[in-house]
């Protein structure tokens, strides 16, 4: 596969692929271009998604379960083997194979069922404390969904995403183009 053929696959610039790919090692070879395969399974290493993701959810609300229920996560390696909530009626509920745990047992499920990224489908009054409590039990990274920025050691990155922000980009957009 040559680098044009990635380009136009990827809505970009043949040079723009090939810097791109410098950066993490030499992958193809001039004039022939890129082993489709090798290529693949390089980048899925390098993107961490060659191997499955013990995945906490926090937050077994509207945006908890649609995450939850969202097929490509399971299909793409993400495994949900806890999911958390504060409310008391929630509690114990079944979602799928899982049931909803309490928050307090939060830091030993976590560590009990080997989690290592966690999803805060939560509001923002609550989300730093339990971003704090999830690093203490040894996570690897946060998805936050909450409107807040989190504030954890640099070593656990943080993923934010602000769907109101989204759609202020995508506004902005279209008004752009009339």
């Amino acid at each position: 596969m040559s680098s044009e053929e990635l380009a136009a696959w990827g809505q970009t610039t043949a040079a723009q692929v090939r810097k791109d790919l410098s950066h993490f090692g030499s992958f193809g070879k001039r004039g022939l271009g890129y082993q489709a395969g090798e290529l693949r399974e390089s980048l899925r290493t390098l993107l961490g998604i060659d191997r499955s993701w013990k995945v906490a959810l926090v937050g077994a609300g509207r945006i908890g379960l649609a995450l939850y229920e969202y097929p490509a996560f399971r299909s793409r390696g993400y495994d949900c083997v806890a999911i958390f909530d504060s409310d008391p009626s929630k509690i114990g509920t079944a979602w799928g194979d899982q049931s909803i745990c309490a928050l307090e047992v939060f830091e030993e499920v976590i560590k009990e069922r080997d989690v290592e990224l966690v999803i805060l489908a939560i509001p923002a009054d609550s989300a730093q404390e339990v971003a704090s409590r999830a690093v203490e039990a040894g996570v690897n990274g946060i998805l936050n969904f909450a409107p807040i920025r989190l504030n954890v050691p640099p070593e656990v990155p943080v993923e934010d995403v602000n769907l109101v922000i989204e759609l202020e980009a995508l506004s902005f957009q279209i008004t752009q183009r009339t």
